[in-house]
C-alpha cells in the first residue's frame, strides 16, 4: 500500500489485513521503489499523486520489471481522461477516491488473480471447499470457524495444488513486514488449522521442506 495520507494508508491496511491479506505500507514513492526491489508483491495499491517520486514514475518502474506484480492505481481525480492515462502508464486497474473499501478489496482480489498462475475462484480438495470471495471454508458441508490468518494459510496451501510450501514462504506471503521471522507463528497456525480441519488430516508436514495439501 503506497499512500502519502498516513491515516488513509493505515486504515486501508487494517481493512485488508482483516480480509486475510499480508500488507506492507509505505508513504512515499521512494519507499515504494525500495520495498518493491526486494519483495515480489502480488499487488501494489499505488496513490498516483505522491510527492517526491511521483506515482506515475513508480508505476513505470514496476511494470518494466520482469515480475508478476500488478498495479492498482488510486487518485483523487476520477475523470475518464485520468483513468485512461493511468491505464496507459501500465496500471492494471484504476480506482478514484473516495472509494468503498468493499470495492477496493474486490478489485485487489481480481488483479491478484492475474499476478500469478490462475487458480479457480473456489478451491476444492476432497470434501474441503474454500471460497475466498465469500470468506467461507467448509469441510463435509460444515462451515469452519477460521481466523483470518488460518483462512489465508489454508487458501495459500490449497492454491499451491500439492506443491510443498516452506514456512519461510508462508511467512512472506501470508504475514507482512511486522512478522518476526524467528517466531513459531507459522507452526502454531498450522497446528490450530489442523485441529479445526479434523480427520482425516489434509495438511502434510514434509521434513526439511514445509507443508502441503
Amino acid at each position: 500500500m503506497v499512500e502519502d495520507h498516513v491515516q488513509l494508508a493505515d486504515s486501508v491496511a487494517r481493512v485488508l489485513r482483516r480480509e486475510g491479506m499480508a500488507v506492507d505500507v509505505v508513504y512515499d514513492g521512494e519507499g515504494a521503489l525500495e520495498r518493491a526491489s526486494v519483495v515480489d508483491y502480488d499487488v501494489v495499491v499505488l496513490d498516483r499523486d505522491l510527492p517526491g517520486v511521483h506515482g506515475d514514475e513508480v508505476c513505470g518502474v514496476l511494470v518494466s520489471e520482469p515480475v508478476h506484480t500488478r498495479v492498482l492505481m488510486l487518485t483523487a481525480s476520477g475523470t475518464i481522461a485520468d483513468r485512461v492515462e493511468g491505464l496507459t502508464l501500465g496500471a492494471d486497474d484504476y480506482l478514484p477516491k473516495p472509494f468503498a473499501y468493499a470495492e477496493l478489496v474486490a478489485r485487489i482480489r481480481a488483479v491478484a488473480r492475474r499476478a500469478r498462475p490462475a487458480v479457480p475462484p473456489v478451491l476444492v480438495h476432497g470434501d474441503l471447499r474454500l471460497d475466498p470471495a465469500q470468506r467461507l471454508a467448509t469441510r463435509a458441508g460444515e462451515r469452519l470457524a477460521l481466523t483470518p490468518k488460518e483462512f489465508a494459510v489454508l487458501e495459500y496451501l490449497m492454491a499451491a495444488e500439492g506443491r510443498v510450501v516452506s514456512a519461510e514462504e508462508l511467512l512472506e506471503r501470508v504475514w507482512d513486514e511486522a512478522a518476526d521471522p524467528f517466531t513459531t507463528t507459522v507452526k502454531a497456525t498450522i497446528n490450530r488449522l489442523r485441529s479445526k480441519l479434523g480427520s482425516p488430516p489434509v495438511i502434510d508436514t514434509v521434513p526439511r521442506g514445509g507443508y502441503r495439501i
